[in-house]
């Protein structure tokens, strides 16, 4: 079973237990304090992966940093993970959190990659086109990519949206080259 299908299992039976103790937002913040925290500290991406650190010490660690600062829900996963050997896919396992969690609230994340800074406007009227689209509520990531030359690209999901001009471009340089070809 790959990676991605065991965090996704692990993350949905995290807030099952979250929305049984009615306290799915506290353990998303929670998870969001943790996901930072292993974007910023090699030492701890180290510390989940290691396996020579035993069990005990691991869930020991886990309730020094997060004892106080976490609910318990959210302690008590961690441990699980650890005694499972699952704590590894920890990341994973927070990805497909927030994933399962904007689905189920309806909302879909989209990245989108711009030539130049996009004005509050622009960024408006990319994300209503993209709601239209979806059906869904829009989370939105902005970027800039000076290699675009001008437009932008829209990543949902797998889905690619391309309006960049180096892609208008292409397109034109195509449609020429078959017009030229067809006589």
């Amino acid at each position: 079973m790959s990676q991605v299908r065991i965090a996704r299992r692990y993350a949905k039976a995290l807030i099952g237990i979250a929305q049984d103790k009615k306290e799915l937002v506290r353990v998303g913040e929670d998870f969001q304090l943790i996901h930072n925290l292993t974007k910023e500290s090699r030492d701890f991406q180290l510390f989940l992966k290691s396996p020579v650190i035993r069990k005990e010490k691991k869930i020991s660690i886990f309730e020094e940093m997060f004892g106080k600062r976490v609910h318990a829900v959210s302690l008590l996963f961690l441990g699980f993970l650890v005694e499972k050997g699952r704590e590894a896919i920890l990341p994973a396992i927070i990805t497909q959190f927030f994933l399962v969690m904007d689905e189920n609230l309806g909302i879909v994340s989209i990245d989108v990659c711009a030539a130049v800074d996009l004005s509050e406007h622009q960024q408006g009227e990319i994300e209503t086109r993209f709601e239209k689209i979806t059906r869904k509520k829009i989370r939105a990531t902005y970027s800039i990519d000076k290699q675009l030359l001008g437009g932008f690209v829209v990543k949902v999901g797998d889905t690619m949206f391309d309006g960049s001009v180096k892609h208008q471009l292409r397109l034109l340089r195509e449609r020429f080259a078959e017009g030229v070809g067809s006589n």
